[in-house]
């Protein structure tokens, strides 16, 4: 954070915060996005665009809103073809930066663009607004928040405990061969202060290319239109002390209560930069941290290009105190380094445990599971972004994500997902279970990953697919759409060639090892009266090989049954072959560590709130 930032404490509400959406979804690894010739060629594009607009850009009648929003569909809309033809991207790479943009909108209450509730398989039709679209591709220039240098050797093993088989094999400056853990990983309240120092040096350049010229057409006199400003409700939100967050064009004194049919006279360019700076903070500094469990299980919280020096941008010094620890930044304000983004719910650091979050645990939406390891996750419910980060040999259950989903440095995990989209980087080993509506997106130094269809249910899964917009009909699972090994917004440096590197994508899991996951239904009145899971059973259509595959073993299940039930064995035999039955059963779920699962479910019984 710069020298010159307000801290949140000394100014008056609203404040405006960056929004993280767009910097942690919203960032694609296509070098021919990144655009370094300025204001100037972003309006020469923003020409280009404008050449390839969609002549009757249509918004389907079953998106409509019922929250007494206003949407506004404007008609400077482009579809995958024109990005593509604009850019010179192929057509699947012009469709996943549209994809992108529909995931990262803003739709929180207020004058929202139509794109944000758009159904996935609808956005073809519906377009991008060409400004949107230009704000998107001007991120793409932030790079990340290096990691810290390692302190001590320890530091190395303590999120991967086990050996991997690619140990030694990984290139020098693959993430997985660095370990990147919690001690190197930047704290949550670094990278909010990063992207805000971003967003502070560029709000002159974004301002400019949302800027139009005076009525007399003086081309020194830009002014900032009621339209044109909501754009940036894509990279910031406000808030007040009293009702939280509020419509970003609300917020201002030169747009609040603006009549529709007599739209507010246009603002002077400097006028509106003058207003954003006096007001634009870093949340985590108005924010009270939470201080951490004691079981390290569950944290809630209610409440930049290479050209940002990390001087400015990252903490600089720590202050010990009992309290858990502030960050001190460049500008002397203090921070808690354990501060928690508002309305993200955090599922960090469970060891061999279990945990159960549901709808009414999580709020808005977002949740984080970090650095879980050897454990099962199970968040049940309506999502809208989900990031699951720095995990291993654990399973990950999640409900249905209407926005987002990133599984990042992870080993050995199983994650089981309904969404509209996911994205997975720099993992391995890892299997992955998913009901799509969009082509999973695999980017960075991955291994051994492997992609199946979705394979379990519970009792208000199809409400909550229907809730956040997922089309049960389409399942994109297999259509996997692989992108380079070097991820341009690192902040590390890449050896020569690497660049060029070929990207290992993910195989199908073979349908004769596919099993379903059952999800204990721990709210029924008579749990062991569970009804078995079939083809049938699970929302999304099962591919013939697999069903064909399940059938088979449940038959082949079924006649070994029948063989032992009809099995001519005096008493005696008959308690041996049961006793050895028993025994083996009971090894396997040692040696696969499944009777700590059993324990969990057992507790969660006697105690709904055991496994929080």
């Amino acid at each position: 954070m710069s020298a010159e930032t307000i801290s949140a404490a000394s100014l008056e509400p609203p404040w405006l915060h960056v929004r993280r959406e767009p910097f942690e979804h919203g960032l694609l690894p296509l070098p021919s996005l990144i655009i370094n010739e300025g204001v100037s060629a972003f309006k020469n594009l923003r020409t280009k665009l404008l050449e390839h607009v969609l002549s009757s850009p249509s918004w389907p009648t079953s998106n409509a809103a019922n929250d007494g929003s206003q949407v506004k569909l404007c008609k400077n809309r482009v579809a995958s073809s024109g990005i593509a033809a604009s850019l010179g991207l192929q057509e699947p790479h012009a469709h996943l930066v549209l994809d992108t943009l529909a995931s990262v909108l803003s739709d929180e209450g207020g004058d929202f663009d139509p794109l944000a509730h758009t159904r996935v398989l609808d956005i073809e039709s519906v377009g991008a607004d060409v400004d949107d679209l230009i704000l998107l591709l001007y991120i793409q220039t932030y790079k990340r928040v290096p990691p810290r240098p390692y302190k001590d050797a320890a530091a190395v093993a303590d999120v991967w405990p086990t050996p991997s088989v690619f140990d030694g094999y990984l290139t020098p400056t693959s993430p997985l061969q660095n370990r990147s853990t919690r001690r190197t990983m930047p704290c949550l309240a670094e990278e909010e202060a990063h992207q805000l120092a971003f967003v502070r040096k560029h709000l002159p350049s974004i301002l400019a290319l949302l800027a139009e010229s005076t009525e007399d057409g003086d081309q020194e006199a830009k002014v900032i239109t009621l339209e044109k400003f909501q754009h940036l409700s894509l990279l910031l939100r406000a808030a007040d002390a009293s009702t939280g967050c509020l419509p970003l064009s609300q917020a201002t004194p030169f747009f609040a209560n603006s009549d529709p049919d007599m739209p507010a006279a246009p603002v002077p360019l400097s006028q509106v930069l003058d207003w954003m700076l006096s007001h634009l903070c870093a949340a985590s500094e108005r924010t009270p941290a939470k201080a951490p469990t004691k079981d390290n299980v569950f944290h809630e919280s209610d409440g930049s290009g290479s050209d940002v020096p990390m001087a400015d941008a990252c903490v600089t010094g720590t202050t010990n105190s009992p309290s858990g620890g502030l960050t001190t930044v460049s500008n002397g304000f203090q921070i808690r380094k354990d501060w928690r983004p508002e309305g993200v719910t955090f599922i960090d650091g469970v060891m061999k445990a279990s945990v159960l979050k549901t709808e009414a645990d999580f709020k808005n939406g977002s949740v984080k599971v970090a650095h879980c390891h050897d454990s099962v996750v199970y968040v049940l419910g309506p999502l809208k972004y989900v990031s699951v980060f720095g995990c291993s040999d654990s399973i990950v259950v999640l409900g249905a994500v209407g926005k987002a989903v990133r599984v990042e440095l992870c080993e050995r995990v199983q994650v089981i997902v309904a969404s509209a989209r996911i994205c997975i980087s720099n993992c391995r080993e890892c299997v992955f279970y998913l009901g799509v509506n969009q082509r999973p997106l695999i980017t960075g130094d991955n291994h051994n990953l492997q992609v199946a269809p979705y394979n379990t249910t519970y009792s208000n899964l199809e409400a909550d697919l229907a809730q956040v917009g997922i089309d049960t009909t389409v399942n994109k699972w297999d259509r996997v759409l692989t992108l380079g090994v070097v991820d341009p917004h690192d902040s590390v440096s890449h050896s020569a060639g690497v660049a060029d590197a070929q990207a290992e994508g993910a195989s199908l899991f073979p349908a004769e090892r596919f099993l379903y996951f059952v999800i204990p239904r721990w709210n029924e009145v008579e749990p062991q009266q569970q009804q078995q899971l079939t083809a049938e059973s699970i929302p999304f259509s099962l591919p013939k090989a697999y069903s064909q595959a399940q059938q088979h073993r449940s038959t082949a299940a079924e006649s070994l049954k029948q063989t032992l039930k009809n099995v001519a064995l005096e008493d005696n035999r008959k308690r041996d072959l049961t006793n050895a039955i028993h025994a083996y059963f009971k090894d396997w779920l040692y040696s696969t560590g499944n009777i700590r699962q059993i324990y969990d479910l057992q507790s969660l019984e006697r105690d709904p709130k055991a496994m929080d």
